[in-house]
């Protein structure tokens, strides 16, 4: 397999360039017509911009007003970035070694680069924080969880572990903070089928083939809250959270589940009482067997 071409732009803010490659034919005469066409939400005054400042680049360096459309080639630049306000929370490092960074992410912190969250997401920050340009997560976190989330470090072995998690060969337990209820039989197993349509913000349970499945367990009790444990066997989008909605015991301050009530992203208070406790697994690379534990607590519980 031929290799991508080493972008010829450095990160910025801990962020790649875009790789965007030309289509092999097209009626497009100069560069500007095609970005014109191909980036629609990009004032085209802005593109104009960008091609007099030499921010738009090939290998062979920066492409400028009129330079020509080149049927399948490449070329490399820098969105523009969206306001956002900073998450007022750090991230801590929980193991780090040759391959592997283990931390405790915050609430309302996201995991990737995505849509509005660009700057202010974890990996951007530990990129930029720790200067570790080729990192990478092995999986992720919703951005109102918090808890453990591991990146990887080295490309060379950055596959090994990202096919471990996506063969559901890592264990994972959580730890939620919802209401008490005397009357729900625990420990049990939740399993249902769950789909998350494409520009739908939440996630639905529906009739069919189970295909998300978590064990859920009450650890104590007081005050009308329970803590309980969750250990998921798949990994669906909000799957805990709907499954302990399921069960008549939403996680305390859920804005999605049971109802969706949209939460202004510059409000960072109230967080999910959701953590993301520990990582367990065999290391793919040396068999040894390796756990990690967050050191966080939910507030709700102090």
């Amino acid at each position: 397999m031929r290799r991508r071409a080493k972008p010829p732009l450095p990160q910025r803010l801990g962020l790649d360039p875009v790789r965007m490659r030309m289509p092999a034919e097209g009626p497009w005469r100069t560069l500007r017509e095609h970005l014109v066409f191909r980036l629609p939400r990009v004032d085209p005054e802005r593109i104009d911009e960008m091609l007099r400042e030499r921010r738009i680049v090939d290998l062979d360096g920066p492409l400028g007003p009129d330079a020509p459309f080149v049927p399948d080639g490449v070329i490399w630049f820098h969105r523009d970035l969206p306001v956002e306000t900073p998450v007022p929370f750090d991230i801590q490092v929980v193991h780090r070694d040759d391959d592997l960074l283990v931390v405790d992410k915050p609430h309302f912190l996201a995991t990737i680069p995505r849509g509005q969250h660009i700057a202010e997401t974890a990996l951007v920050r530990l990129r930029r924080d720790l200067d570790l340009p080729d990192l990478v997560p092995a999986h992720r976190l919703d951005r109102v969880t918090a808890g453990l989330v591991m990146f990887v470090i080295r490309p060379q072995v950055r596959g090994a572990y990202q096919t471990m998690f996506r063969d559901r060969l890592v264990r994972k337990v959580y730890e939620a903070i919802a209401r008490h209820d005397p009357d729900l039989v625990l420990p049990t197993t939740v399993r249902s089928r769950i789909v998350k349509e494409k520009g739908v913000i939440v996630a639905q349970e529906v009739p069919g083939e189970p295909n998300a499945e978590t064990v859920v367990d009450l650890v104590e009790h007081r005050a009308g809250l329970g803590r309980y444990r969750l250990k998921p066997h798949t990994g669906r989008t909000h799957q805990l959270r709907l499954h302990m909605s399921g069960l008549g015991v939403p996680i305390l301050n859920d804005d999605f589940y049971p109802v969706l009530t949209e939460k202004p992203l510059d409000d960072f208070t109230d967080p999910l009482q959701l953590l993301a406790k520990t990582l367990e697994f065999d290391d793919p690379l040396t068999g040894r067997h390796r756990r990690f534990d967050s050191r966080l607590t939910l507030s709700a519980w102090g």
